[in-house]
């Protein structure tokens, strides 16, 4: 004969003269000659069977006050069906056993999905990961994976911006207008930098000094940065159903679109102190006075500019340009590696891309620099002797030690100044060889390769415009070729 089931029960608050609960026997709980259940007295109540305790001791879940005896089946079906997530596993059999009888009398049940999204990911289903926790440990997990500036963006986009507005919140609670409120308080500080610019007073102007705005481009970062996190919540560790960065929606991070310093350019700037845009490209013209500046000051950096100049180099691909790849018998370079800057520290890593990794020729203009610059660096090694540092790199320092990207960028900067040029960032280089090609009938493709673009698209994006500012100025000078009697148009 089977045993009853007594995980149904029904009870009432009646009691004896005593004092004492009647409980199960009341007669009121029954009625009639077969005494069913009475649907106007007492409760009905549940009770389930945990795993034992850490230390073996049995233990139930109860619950009681359903009018209704479904009410009180169903209830117990949930708490049997949240055992059953745990499967064969006696840890997370255990583990469920101690979130149930944590909690209160009148508390909801854990949600079902929640709980066996725990048990997939292997985390505490005890307790709500905070979204703060769960970008730390994601962060840690991720650190072999990435390269240390993409580790070192991340991290910052983290403490910075998520940690102190969500890091609290639970990471199953994180919807998408939390997110937008952290893009909106970057849309707000940037507003009270710009203003503090403005101000008249110096004070406010000083409270200011150094803070940058964080731009459309840094924005689409920072948000790329907590949507691969919540991807990996998903796809990885399936602690979420559906991502609340997808429906995030920022202004375009697009690159601004190179512009010519033209005469009307420049004397606009000269002006008024403005550029066009933020990214601004240099005549030959500007190219050859800076070269000067920079081979009387400091000959050592002149030919890593002029090449960055010519061919288009990287910073980085400059500062670690191996001695190796540079064939001067037959005017060729070989780009395979970078030095980049992480909070400082120089890391050598090779290029990004397939298309990054390429060979460059060189003019024989340019050809004759390096052979000078060789003969010089040849000099001062014999010099320095034992002291001489190997680094196997063809631009190096007076020591023979690698040039640290920062200070080619402090240095660039001091040139420009020195030479009263309209400014460029040193990358815009890159930019300026592009042009240069263009002016001497390159095609967009040959273009690409010699950058070491991605594909085709980037570069006809980029220079477009300033193909167009160029063919303006050829229309310009062509007119003036004709001489012409009648007056010009206004």
């Amino acid at each position: 004969m089977a045993a009853p089931d007594r995980s149904i029960t029904k009870r009432c608050t009646c009691r004896n003269p005593d004092g004492k609960l009647v409980g199960a026997t009341c007669p009121k709980l029954r009625r009639g000659s077969d005494k069913n259940w009475s649907p106007h007295h007492g409760t009905w109540a549940m009770q389930v069977e945990l795993p034992p305790t850490a230390a073996g001791t049995r233990r139930q879940f109860r619950r009681s006050g359903y009018s209704l005896r479904e009410e009180a089946v169903a209830a117990r079906d949930a708490v049997r069906e949240l055992l059953g997530l745990a499967g064969d596993d006696p840890d997370t059999k255990r583990a469920v056993g101690d979130l149930l009888q944590g909690l209160k009398q009148r508390e909801p049940l854990p949600d079902r999905d929640t709980v066996a999204r725990r048990i997939r990911a292997g985390v505490a289903v005890h307790a709500e990961t905070t979204t703060g926790d769960y970008l730390v440990e994601w962060l840690t997990s991720r650190r072999r994976k990435i390269s240390p500036k993409t580790y070192r963006n991340y991290d910052d986009h983290i403490r910075l911006y998520f940690a102190p507005a969500i890091g609290d919140l639970p990471l199953q609670k994180l919807r998408t207008h939390h997110l937008l409120a952290i893009f909106d308080a970057i849309d707000d500080r940037n507003a009270e930098i710009h203003e503090a610019r403005q101000s008249a007073d110096p004070t406010v102007r000083a409270s200011v000094k150094g803070q940058r705005l964080v731009g459309p481009a840094s924005q689409q970062r920072i948000k790329a940065t907590i949507r691969k996190a919540l991807n990996d919540a998903i796809r990885i560790h399936r602690l979420l159903e559906y991502n609340p960065a997808v429906n995030v929606e920022l202004a375009s991070g697009a690159s601004p679109k190179p512009r010519l310093w033209t005469k009307a350019a420049v004397a606009k700037w000269e002006r008024t102190g403005l550029r066009p845009s933020p990214v601004m490209v240099w005549t030959a013209e500007h190219f050859g006075i800076f070269l000067d500046y920079a081979e009387a000051a400091y000959p050592d950096l002149a030919p890593v500019y002029e090449v960055m100049g010519h061919r288009g180099l990287r910073r980085g691909e400059a500062c670690g340009l191996p001695d190796d790849n540079v064939d001067l018998v037959h005017g060729q370079l070989g780009v395979e590696q970078q030095i980049t800057s992480v909070g400082y520290v120089p890391v050598t890593k090779t290029v990004k891309t397939r298309a990054g990794a390429r060979q460059v020729a060189l003019g024989d203009d340019t050809t004759g620099s390096l052979r000078k610059y060789k003969a010089r660096r040849s000099q001062r090694q014999l010099t320095a002797g034992a002291k001489w540092v190997a680094s196997g790199l063809f631009f190096v320092r007076s020591d023979g030690s690698a040039w640290h990207p920062e200070q080619l960028s402090r240095i660039f900067y001091k040139i420009v100044a020195a030479a009263g040029l309209p400014p460029v960032r040193l990358h815009d280089l890159r930019h300026l060889a592009a042009t240069l090609m263009l002016a001497a009938g390159a095609t967009l493709k040959e273009i690409q390769e010699t950058l070491g673009h991605a594909n085709y698209r980037i570069t006809a994006d980029l220079y477009t415009s300033v193909l167009e500012e160029l063919q303006k100025e050829t229309a310009n000078k062509v007119t003036k070729l004709v001489p012409r009697s009648r007056p010009k148009a206004a």
